[in-house]
């Protein structure tokens, strides 16, 4: 979701920014989306996570970050699954000094644009998140790119430390490929040891902030239709935002 008045935002311009998106007009690498599209939610239906997939944590807290294309969506979903405490839009993969919107869009930071999801494992397992991440969230199948976002810092990734989560995303990935959920290979990426760089105040909080703009109504809003209608039980109408200073 690279924005054509990118170098304004890089210069603070936060006010501008806000009034061009409540309106409706946002900007993409390929092109204007149309403001008025609505399109429908789409809904892949995958298996539940099995076997070393879907192990079980007692533990109160847990994180991981997930990468899957533009961080506003990925970001938007998380916060309506129950359980989640937390989801912070971010950069990972790359430095300390790359970590910032003008110098990620260029792709060639290494950082991908991610989410760190903090959840408590006795309300919502680990894998009933992969679950909604590989089915509503985004395409699996997509190399550096998702939807109209093309770059690696788009790419398709889990990020966790924890081995039994390493383990868990790695069974369910060979799950999923055995089951044949897909028309083609999934080119998810499972990685470790990188830190996590949250992200600009104005990227938070974004498909709440700006449910009018049309990237989300094109893009993202169909994803969160998808999950109340794929996981119900799991779907909460109130959003867990980031708390804003």
């Amino acid at each position: 979701m690279k924005l054509s008045f990118e170098q304004g935002i890089a210069a603070g311009v936060a006010g501008l920014v806000a009034t061009a998106l409540i309106a409706g007009v946002l900007l993409v690498d390929h092109g204007a989306v149309a403001a008025a599209a609505e399109p429908t939610a789409q809904v892949q239906a995958l298996p539940a996570p099995s076997g070393d997939a879907a192990f079980r944590d007692d533990a109160s807290h847990a994180s991981v970050v997930f990468a899957g294309g533009c961080f506003w969506g990925v970001q938007g979903v998380f916060q309506h699954v129950k359980g989640v405490s937390n989801a912070v839009s971010g950069y990972i993969g790359g430095s300390a000094t790359d970590a910032r919107y003008e110098r990620v869009s260029g792709g060639r930071t290494g950082h991908a644009e991610a989410v760190k999801v903090d959840y408590d494992p006795r309300q919502v397992s680990y894998g009933q998140l992969m679950q909604v991440f590989f089915s509503v969230v985004h395409d699996p199948t997509q190399l550096n790119r998702q939807g109209p976002d093309h770059g690696s810092q788009y790419r398709s990734a889990i990020f966790v430390d924890d081995t039994r989560q390493q383990a868990a995303s790695r069974a369910y990935i060979g799950q999923l490929g055995q089951a044949g959920s897909y028309r083609a290979p999934i080119v998810t990426q499972v990685g470790s040891g990188q830190r996590f760089y949250p992200a600009e105040s104005y990227h938070q909080n974004y498909m709440s902030n700006y449910p009018q703009a049309a990237y989300i109504r094109y893009y993202d809003a169909p994803k969160l239709a998808a999950l109340g209608k794929q996981f119900p039980a799991l779907y909460r109408r109130d959003p867990a935002l980031v708390p804003m200073r």
